[in-house]
């Protein structure tokens, strides 16, 4: 992997070395006729030498400290290109999650009929304006960070991190989207935090591409051990008759896969999922074991 991190090559003290040398062996090869010529020879060489050395010692500062500002330059530019692929990754968990959750809504609203139609109509409209403001809230925080000069982050409010803590309301909206979902999560013990962002990420996405792919299809979340990993399986019944899937722009599971990858982890997705004839299994193992 190419890495652009700046590198210190001085050569400044091999410059002084050669520098002494050349005026030792000069000394040398003139000769001296007395004990008194032979020390001024001695200390006119250890001064210069001395001179060289002092002049290479400053010069090798400066080099270091033009060094260490382009250090930190590379840093500060790193951590803002991370900052925004990461924002870029919420940005599209944010867009594809809202969008998709409105346009089931407004199906809903719009196929609703009967003694309950208006009040389903009703309930289906205020889904879809709670969605709106969620998600232009979301989308001026992250386009605030985006604008800023340095991409800096304090700029706008951050979410917190989220934890395992977050899990019920993330299927619950799923639900409130139409999805009727259920969360199984068990003995966990100790989950390190990026692990945690990672399942919440994980369980969203999937819970969004049922929504964009199967409709209203029965879901279901497990998150578990499976030894020192840390196994999430969403499983799903399979496209409900009559829906039309509603594509995204196909960087959800492979943003998974990466963020996955980067923990050291995997991704699988399966047909016919467990209970779910007809339906599509995804799981992502995390390891998770040295922090427990």
């Amino acid at each position: 992997m190419h890495d652009d991190r700046p590198t210190w090559h001085s050569r400044t003290w091999l410059a002084a070395t050669v520098a002494i040398t050349v005026v030792l062996c000069a000394v040398l090869a003139i000769g001296v006729d007395s004990p008194v010529a032979a020390w001024a020879a001695v200390l006119t060489a250890v001064g210069i030498s001395m001179a060289l050395a002092v002049g290479a010692a400053l010069k090798a500062r400066s080099e270091r400290r033009h060094y260490e500002a382009d250090l930190e330059q590379w840093a500060a530019e790193k951590a803002t290109q991370n900052e925004r692929l990461r924002i870029a990754g919420d940005l599209h968990d944010l867009v594809s999650h809202g969008l998709g959750l409105i346009t089931v809504r407004a199906a809903a609203a719009s196929g609703a009929s009967g003694p309950h139609g208006d009040a389903e109509r009703r309930a289906a409209l205020a889904d879809i304006e709670t969605a709106g403001r969620e998600t232009t809230t979301e989308l001026r925080r992250m386009l605030t960070v985006l604008r800023s000069p340095g991409g800096a982050a304090q700029d706008a409010p951050l979410r917190p991190a989220e934890t395992i803590d977050d899990l019920p309301a993330i299927v619950s909206s799923a639900v409130n989207a139409g999805v009727p979902a259920e969360l199984r999560v068990g003995e966990l013990d100790h989950v390190s935090p990026g692990v945690q962002v990672a399942v919440c990420a994980t369980v969203r996405e999937a819970l969004a591409n049922v929504l964009r792919h199967a409709g209203p299809a029965r879901a279901l979340v497990e998150v578990g051990r499976d030894g020192e990993d840390l196994l999430v399986t969403v499983t799903d019944s399979g496209a409900v008759a009559g829906h039309r899937p509603q594509p995204g722009a196909g960087h959800g599971l492979s943003a998974l896969r990466q963020r996955a990858e980067g923990l050291g982890g995997r991704l699988a997705t399966f047909r016919d999922g467990e209970g779910f004839r007809g339906g599509f299994r995804l799981c992502v193992r995390f390891p998770d074991g040295d922090l427990r």
